[in-house]
C-alpha cells in the first residue's frame, strides 16, 4: 500500500518516531516509493555529524554507543543511533540486541534508536545504511551514531559511511597483536581503549600508539588520531571521547576534509545504486538470447569475455 511520503517526511521532521521508523522501513524493504522518499529527503539532509563505531566483538561497542548518547544528550543534541546486527544464516533475522543494551534511552524523545540486520551484506553494515543515515539526518538528528557488527580486519566499510570513524579495542583480547596487521586499525580517526579498568589497558594503549607511529608519515597540520581510555559501563572517559570527536570535526572543517568525505560518500552511493540496477538488468537477461549468443561466441573462440562484457554493457546502457 502506498504511503503519503510528504506527510511522512513532515512528521519525521517534527520528531515523531513512528514516521522515522516507517521511512527507514521503506528503505530497508526497497519500497517502490524509495525514489520519492529520497527525493523528498535530499534538501533536508546534510547537517548531521555521522560517527561510526567499530571494533572486534566484545570490546563494548553498544555500551560505548549508549554512553556517547548520554553525553550528547547532556549537550542538548538530538541523537540518532543506527545499530547494525548480524543476520542469522538460517532465518535471515537478527537478534537486534543493541536495543536491549540502550534501553535507558528508549523513552527519550531526543533519541531515536534503530537496529538493522546486515541481511548477508559484508563490511559490518547493512546495505541500506546510507539511506537510513539520510533519514535520521533529515529527521533533525544533530548526531548520528552508526554502530557496526563485530568486525574483522577487512570489514571496514564504516570508514566510507561516517564523517569520523571510532575504532574500539579492549585489553586482553589480542588487539595489541591485531594492531600490527593491516585492516581495521588503519581506518580510525579516534581510537578508544575501552574497559580500561582491566589489567593491560596501559600496555594496549602503548602498543597502539607505537603502531600508529609506524604508519604513514604525517606532515605539520595533519590529523593525528588520539587514543582515549574509557570505562564505558561507568561512563568514564566518554566526555574525553566527545572532545576528541569535536576536535576531529573542527579539523576536517578547517581543512576541507569533511566536504571531501561527504562528496566521496555520495559518489559511492550513486555508484552502488547504478551497479545494483545494472546487476538486476543483467539478471533479467539470464534466459535472454543475447546473453546466450555472447556465451556461444566465447566458447567458439570468436569473442573474448571482456569484449563480450563490453557488448553487454553497451546494450544495457543504450550505447550499442
Amino acid at each position: 500500500m502506498d504511503v503519503d511520503v510528504p506527510t511522512l517526511v513532515e512528521q519525521a521532521r517534527a520528531g515523531r518516531p513512528r514516521a522515522v521508523a516507517r521511512l527507514i522501513s521503506l528503505v530497508e524493504g526497497a519500497s517502490p516509493q524509495l525514489r520519492e522518499v529520497m527525493a523528498a529527503l535530499a534538501p533536508l539532509a546534510g547537517h548531521a555529524y555521522v560517527v561510526g563505531l567499530t571494533g572486534s566483538p566484545g570490546v563494548g561497542k553498544s555500551t560505548s554507543t549508549s554512553a556517547l548518547v548520554s553525553a550528547y544528550r547532556r549537550a542538548g543534541k538530538r541523537v540518532g543511533v543506527l545499530a547494525v546486527d548480524p543476520s542469522s544464516p538460517f532465518s535471515g533475522g537478527a537478534l537486534l540486541g543493541d536495543r536491549v543494551r540502550m534501553s535507558d534511552h528508549a523513552s527519550d524523545p531526543g533519541v531515536y534508536i534503530r537496529s538493522m540486520a546486515t541481511r548477508g551484506h559484508l563490511g559490518g553494515l547493512a546495505w541500506s545504511a546510507p539511506q537510513a543515515i539520510r533519514v535520521l539526518d533529515a529527521a533533525g538528528c544533530d548526531v548520528v551514531l552508526v554502530e557496526t557488527v563485530g568486525v574483522g580486519q577487512s570489514e571496514v566499510e564504516i570508514a566510507s559511511q561516517a564523517d569520523t570513524s571510532v575504532v574500539l579495542l579492549a585489553p586482553g583480547m589480542g588487539d595489541g597483536i591485531q594492531a600490527a596487521k593491516a585492516g581495521i586499525l588503519e581506518i580510525g580517526d579516534v581510537y578508544v581503549v575501552n574497559k580500561a579498568d582491566r589489567d593491560g589497558a596501559d600496555a594496549t594503549a602503548r602498543e597502539l600508539n607505537h603502531m600508529l607511529g609506524l604508519g604513514e608519515s604525517r606532515g605539520p597540520g595533519d590529523w593525528r588520531p588520539p587514543i582515549v581510555k574509557t570505562v564505558a559501563a561507568r561512563g568514564e572517559g566518554t566526555d574525553e571521547v566527545v572532545e576528541a570527536l569535536e576536535k576531529h570535526r573542527a579539523w576536517m572543517e578547517e581543512h576541507g576534509v569533511l566536504a571531501e568525505r561527504r562528496t566521496a560518500r555520495a559518489a559511492r552511493e550513486v555508484e552502488t545504486i547504478a551497479v545494483t540496477a545494472l546487476r538486476e538488468r543483467i539478471a533479467d537477461l539470464r534466459g535472454d538470447r543475447r546473453l546466450h549468443a555472447l556465451a556461444e561466441r566465447i566458447v567458439a573462440g570468436s569473442l573474448d569475455p571482456y569484449a563480450a562484457a563490453d557488448e553487454l554493457v553497451a546494450g544495457l546502457t543504450g550505447e550499442g
